[in-house]
């Protein structure tokens, strides 16, 4: 037998802890209240009737029913039979920007946050798809293989912030190659996305060169550029007190935007690609665009996996419990004369 509900059992200990002791108390009461009522003389003659014994099996029948709706509420099942269930979907990489300009407050609550709450929401609508996840400032790390455990992404992604990378910039040519060379297999030139969520300007690491390269392994490319191109957004900092302050390069306030003009040459470079705007004011919808972009195109056979499938037998023991319960009702405490 398998339990689909196995914490229901807890409530088994309601019968020796209240169920019994009631039942205890309240015949201990009713033979106390007699006692008082009448002398042991008159109790022998309006007892004559009464059966202990019926009374006994009728609060049995309660018992009994109620342990079985609470059988009935653990989920059992059993006959498994196997069953093979194929998978198809989308390996997707997710590239995270996570310099320090990330921090930066103009997309609430910050860039970097918001990112990471688009992503959690985006694994709420993954279908099957294996997701990665590179996380890139100076220099790239691979923080998530290809998976479809999610719980294990959601953990990952959980533990990353701007520490995640030991050096500051913005490297997306570097994080590409990343991707390209130690995510994505080699076997398939299909059915690969890139999905770059950054806000800065790269620091002269190629990343035309590399998503050209990135095209040609089969792998698309979808930018999306957190922030302002224009004007851009000041980088809020701790300083050594508390105090909230902003970055300063030689004496002058950093302001980060994006340089959107190169992250549409990059997603031209590839097949499909596409870039995407989120300015202050307007939402990261991950779920959206994976909807409209990801989830209606080609995926591939994936895995297939064997998984038991039982029979519910829950109505069993509801259909038990709740007979228990009627017999308990018409049953006659008297005995017959």
């Amino acid at each position: 037998m398998n339990l689909g509900n196995d914490k229901a059992l807890w409530l088994l200990f309601v019968v020796p802890v209240a169920l019994l002791p009631v039942y205890i108390w309240c015949f201990w009461q009713k033979v106390r209240a007699l006692r008082i009522l009448a002398s042991n003389e008159m109790l022998k003659k309006i007892n004559v009737s009464v059966s202990l014994k019926k009374q006994i099996f009728k609060a049995f029948l309660l018992v009994a029913g109620f342990v079985s709706i609470v059988i009935a509420l653990t989920e059992p099942k059993w006959n498994p039979q196997a069953q093979k269930i194929k998978r198809q979907g989308r390996d997707v990489c997710i590239l995270l920007d996570t310099s320090r300009s990330m921090l930066a407050e103009d997309i609430k609550p910050s860039r970097l946050e918001r990112s990471k709450i688009a992503i959690r929401d985006l694994l709420e609508m993954l279908k099957g798809d294996r997701m990665a996840i590179v996380t890139f400032a100076g220099n790239s790390t691979v923080k998530c293989p290809l998976t479809q455990d999610y719980a294990f992404v959601r953990m990952v992604l959980a533990d990353i912030s701007t520490e995640s990378s030991s050096r500051g910039g913005t490297m997306i040519g570097d994080a590409i190659r990343k991707a390209a060379d130690e995510v994505f297999d080699k076997k398939s030139r299909e059915y690969k996305d890139i999905i770059l969520i950054t806000d800065g300007e790269d620091h002269d690491s190629f990343p035309i060169r590399a998503a050209e390269k990135a095209a040609a392994d089969g792998i698309r490319i979808i930018a999306i550029g957190l922030g302002d191109e224009s004007q851009g957004s000041r980088i809020p900092i701790t300083g050594p007190n508390g105090q909230k302050t902003f970055l300063k390069y030689k004496g002058e306030e950093v302001w980060s935007k994006v340089d959107g003009d190169k992250l549409r040459e990059l997603v031209y470079a590839t097949d499909g690609g596409k870039y995407l705007s989120v300015e202050p004011g307007t939402t990261l919808d991950l779920g959206r665009i994976y909807e409209s972009l990801i989830a209606s195109a080609e995926k591939r056979q994936l895995e297939s996996t064997t998984m038991l499938k039982y029979d519910e037998k829950f109505q069993i023991f509801v259909a038990l419990g709740l007979a228990l319960i009627i017999c308990e009702v018409f049953i006659n405490e008297r005995r017959k004369t």
